[in-house]
């Protein structure tokens, strides 16, 4: 069940670029949050594993929220709600990131690929606002990162592909929780984008 479900959903998705994904203008301003909304970007600057794509998500108990698919150099934005979010990145396996966001803020998250079975697997890494950090948006690597990619929206066929999709995608997420769910509480916290890592 778990290998079927990973050439399924990874047959589906292969190739550089996205053909379900429309890259903005290079000279196209960047997204800012909406009135009452955090802006969430998700940026895939490595082209390590640059042939298989990452589907990001807001998960929910009830549902989950398709943001898009982030190919090898792309970044997306998600105006979402303030709070408490989990948000979710699929491929070969499914890896999670907490996310406490403040209205009017935009916030980071790194989409890093890892080597897996098969194909590439992917972690969600929240990029924090301390220049301490691993991961910080005062670095020069997030300049980097922020230059190398490109901004990319959903369409009509990518939304089609979600719902075709989306049970087997939830049986990956119910599966992944599992790990997810023995994690300790400083490894959680590693992974965990904090309020005021917004700007």
């Amino acid at each position: 069940m778990k290998w079927g479900f990973a050439i399924l959903l990874v047959a589906g998705l292969t190739g550089c670029q996205s053909s379900m994904m429309v890259r903005s203008p290079a000279n196209a301003a960047a997204p800012t949050p909406a009135p009452g909304k955090a802006l969430v970007v998700f940026m895939r600057p490595s082209s390590f594993g640059g042939a298989i794509q990452s589907s990001v998500y807001d998960t929910h108990d009830s549902a989950d929220q398709f943001i898009g698919i982030v190919s090898s150099k792309d970044k997306i934005g998600y105006q979402a709600e303030p709070g408490d979010h989990l948000f979710m990145v699929i491929a070969e396996n499914a890896d999670f990131m907490i996310a406490h966001l403040d209205a009017g803020k935009t916030y980071y998250a790194l989409i890093k690929p890892r080597v897996g079975v098969w194909k590439a697997r992917f972690s969600l890494i929240p990029i924090h606002n301390d220049a301490g950090a691993q991961y910080s948006t005062r670095s020069e690597d997030f300049s980097k990162w922020m230059s190398a990619t490109s901004w990319v929206s959903v369409t009509p066929q990518a939304e089609q592909w979600y719902t075709e999709h989306a049970a087997d995608i939830r049986a990956k997420k119910l599966d992944y929780m599992k790990k997810w769910d023995k994690a300790s509480v400083q490894q959680k916290e590693e992974l965990t984008l904090k309020a005021d890592d917004g700007q």
